[in-house]
């Protein structure tokens, strides 16, 4: 196993973060599939991040690489592919190819590019040579690398292809074996010495040429404990929207009716009638049943359309209860913050009519004012560092009038209560109010910040079947934005 300890990068030793890649194993029982990723926004993203006085700039439009002395003129490609929704948890990945083509390049024949890992997250309209996410920074400037996972000569010739095999990185990531995520990251690195000669470019995911575009092709077996492999999605139209219909809602142990019932499938079939965009569940459970993925096969067979999910526990962990933000839109990042008392949060980026939505999960203590307090502020810390549009959802285990949600109104709006107030709030016979359990304790919040956002109306549902029963202890509250 390679532990890089440092290397010269832009000619200024950096000590890089040791981001081991681990090759996951998993029982085969039945015949290889290949995927091939190369699909913008749904398959992959990109982006090239620079020194000097572009290190706090974003650039979505360019793939490229360069060595150079002065940081100024240093340039790293970032590429990272959805192999978390795209190849189910626990396959055994038998090969895994990334392939990039070259755009243009400057005097040098060739040059020696690396791929690296890259072990943190990054958004890729937020990441920058400083910030991997906005107020986010990287461990070390220019991008947090691990493992080098191959090296490869790169010609200045357009039109020439490079690949790197980066199976054991896939492995990893298929595995669960990277953490949190199991999304493909990889850094290009220009690894030969500084010269004004050793620009490459390469065509981005956005190119619309499929063939030019970089690509990932895994080739991998199903465990027999994994689900059906997903086709990976189609180039869907997200973007091309105007309206957000996002819905929370507390499933009760991941959904045990007020019959005392367990029945995901009645849960979800209710949830996918309200037609929503964005799901925030709380309570869903992960231990020997994986509920998270359950969800989002249900939404699948319910609505017609893939599912994409981020999951924690309250620990911040793969397993346990916690918290779920589900999609129908791809996510281009994910994120998880812990907060005290076995809290957590869990974050989603989307794309709608072109603007990136940031929309958060979380469920606060259901005993002590002092402790939602504390949560609320480590919450809204975080939040801070996230760049707008955002939307936070949520059991927040407190009424209208008390603290903390006078502390939640102080950068968000309520938006049940906007909506109460604007006359577009719905409810029903007998809960007027808008209680979403005893009181209304479930809320969407909408930052003050977030001017992208136009709030349409908000709506708490009544859920109960012809004996009364609810499929959750609590009802679900959906608002719906227009994105401008």
């Amino acid at each position: 196993m390679q532990f890089p300890v440092c290397r010269q990068l832009g000619r200024v030793f950096v000590r890089v973060v040791a981001g081991a890649v681990i090759a996951g194993g998993a029982s085969v029982a039945s015949a290889q599939t290949t995927v091939t990723l190369n699909q913008p926004k749904t398959h992959v993203v990109s982006a090239t991040i620079r020194g000097g006085t572009y290190a706090n700039k974003n650039d979505q439009t360019l793939l490229a690489t360069r060595s150079s002395d002065n940081l100024e003129y240093e340039r790293h490609a970032l590429l990272k592919f959805d192999t978390q929704n795209t190849i189910p948890a626990g396959s055994a990945v038998t090969s895994a190819k990334l392939t990039v083509t070259v755009k243009g390049g400057s005097a040098d024949a060739t040059r020696m590019v690396g791929a690296y890992q890259v072990t943190t997250s990054w958004g890729e309209t937020e990441v920058t040579w400083k910030n991997r996410r906005s107020g986010q920074s990287w461990s070390n400037s220019g991008g947090d690398l691990g493992t080098r996972l191959a090296v490869q000569n790169v010609s200045n010739v357009a039109g020439t292809r490079v690949t790197f095999d980066v199976t054991a990185l896939v492995k990893s990531a298929v595995s669960g074996a990277l953490g949190s995520s199991r999304y493909t990251r990889v850094a290009l690195i220009d690894e030969d010495s500084s010269t004004s000669a050793s620009y490459r470019e390469y065509f981005t995911p956005t190119d619309s040429t499929t063939a030019v575009r970089p690509v990932l092709t895994v080739t991998y077996s199903s465990s027999s404990s994994s689900p059906t492999p997903p086709t990976p999605p189609p180039p869907s139209p997200p973007g091309s929207t105007t309206t957000l219909r996002v819905l929370q809602w507390n499933t009760h142990h991941g959904g045990i009716g007020t019959d005392g019932k367990f029945d995901q499938d009645r849960l979800a079939k209710k949830a996918a009638s309200f037609r929503p965009d964005v799901i925030s569940f709380n309570e869903v459970e992960h231990y020997g049943l994986d509920q998270p993925a359950i969800y989002a096969s249900l939404l699948q067979k319910y609505t017609g359309q893939k599912w994409y999910y981020k999951f924690s526990s309250g620990a911040g962990t793969q397993s346990g209860l916690g918290n779920m933000i589900m999609s129908r839109f791809p996510f281009d990042a994910t994120d998880i913050q812990v907060f005290s008392h076995n809290r957590a949060g869990v974050e989603g980026t989307i794309h709608v009519n072109g603007r990136a939505i940031k929309v958060t999960s979380t469920h606060l203590d259901a005993n002590s004012t002092s402790y939602r307090l504390q949560e609320i502020g480590e919450l809204t810390a975080w939040e801070r560092t996230i760049a707008e549009q955002r939307i936070v959802c949520g059991d927040f285990n407190a009424w209208p009038g008390s603290s903390e949600n006078s502390t939640m109104k102080q950068a968000y709006y309520d938006t049940w209560a906007e909506a109460q107030a604007d006359g577009t709030a719905v409810a029903y016979a007998g809960n007027t109010a808008g209680n979403t359990r005893n009181s209304r304790i479930d809320y969407i919040y909408q930052s003050h910040g977030a001017s992208a956002l136009q709030l349409k109306g908000s709506q708490v549902f009544d859920v109960r079947d012809a004996n009364g029963v609810m499929p959750s202890d609590h009802r679900p509250v959906m608002s719906v934005f227009t994105v401008k």
